[in-house]
């Protein structure tokens, strides 16, 4: 089992990513949970949750305290103290952004770093900043928890081919600093 732990803010689409993941991995016959935790629900305001996908099934219905993954939608989360605790010794981190993993502060324990300017893809495709399809295109290029196929399929059908050209571009776009 995978657990992924997602940082964003309000209104940048983290619980309709989580979705999308976890019907992708249901349809390539794989098991995934999804846990949103909102705090202060209001457009702007840091949101979390917790993404669980495995072979088998998950019985496990808690936060993620140690994620193998962390997903940052976006960078200024960083300076956060909760954003990279319980990382995993190893663990992969995934950034929205355009700074460089040493700018970002990751810590030593990240075993691998990968940063997309996926804000970046979004204002080009579609003129504002709903950077949530060009993360899991960036997701689906540096794990294989999901099908590409069934995940960009799935995005598609949630929000239209533009959006499915948004995956791609950040599957395509980004770069693994450190592994």
């Amino acid at each position: 089992m995978k657990e992924i732990r997602l940082h964003g803010r309000g209104g940048q689409g983290v619980v309709k990513a989580s979705h999308i993941v976890v019907k992708s991995a249901v349809a390539g016959n794989s098991y995934g949970q999804f846990i949103p935790f909102f705090g202060v629900e209001r457009k702007g305001s840091p949101v979390f949750g917790f993404l669980r996908l495995s072979g088998t099934p998950i019985r496990r219905k808690t936060q993620i305290y140690n994620p193998d993954i962390l997903v940052i939608f976006d960078d200024s989360l960083v300076k956060l103290p909760a954003t990279y605790a319980g990382l995993k010794d190893g663990g992969v981190v995934l950034i929205n952004s355009t700074k460089t993993a040493e700018e970002l502060g990751v810590p030593a324990q990240a075993g691998e770093v990968a940063i997309v300017d996926a804000s970046g893809i979004s204002e080009e495709l579609f003129g504002r900043n709903m950077p949530n399809t060009s993360m899991l295109g960036a997701l689906a290029k540096i794990t294989d928890l999901v099908d590409k196929e069934i995940l960009f399929n799935e995005i598609a059908a949630a929000f239209g081919e533009k959006n499915r050209v948004a995956a791609q571009t950040a599957y395509d776009r980004v770069v693994v600093e450190k592994k």
